[in-house]
């Protein structure tokens, strides 16, 4: 797994929701394929799909928030009904695999964050960037950092 550790700015036009974080899995493709529906109502898109979740800080923390969109190019002025402008500009350890390997990914990237000594920021949103390939789909992990 190839790992590395980046700055990066993301613009996103996107839908936002909360949710028990154990039904994170069957609710943010939900979510996205609302987005998707009105992709024609966003200009300016690159098509990348995101998806930004708020880290689970403890055992306690049950309720979280997330956000499926499409990444823009520029700052959005004018957002459709319902949707939100959102801009991200963090450090982040980041490495890409299949989607189907998407829980082992996450686990060795924060271990490997560990081992190297980086500490999380969990105050700021774990960024999923999802990327079609000839067999299937592929995940690009983004983790903060400080």
């Amino acid at each position: 797994m190839d790992i590395k550790i980046i700055n990066k700015n993301f613009k996103v036009v996107c839908l936002k929701s909360r949710g028990d974080f154990g039904s994170f899995g069957k609710e943010v493709p939900e979510l996205a394929k609302q987005l998707l529906g009105r992709s024609d109502e966003i200009e300016s898109h690159t098509g990348v799909e995101i998806a930004l979740f708020e880290p689970k800080r403890n055992q306690a923390h049950k309720i979280g928030e997330y956000l499926v969109g499409l990444i823009v190019n520029e700052r959005f002025q004018d957002v459709p009904a319902g949707m939100h402008f959102i801009e991200v500009d963090e450090r982040f350890m980041t490495a890409r695999g299949k989607i189907s390997s998407i829980g082992s990914l996450h686990a060795n990237l924060i271990n490997w964050g560990e081992e190297q000594g980086y500490k999380r920021n969990l105050e700021s949103y774990i960024i999923e960037t999802y990327h079609p390939v000839e067999d299937g789909e592929e995940v690009q992990i983004y983790l903060p950092i400080f």
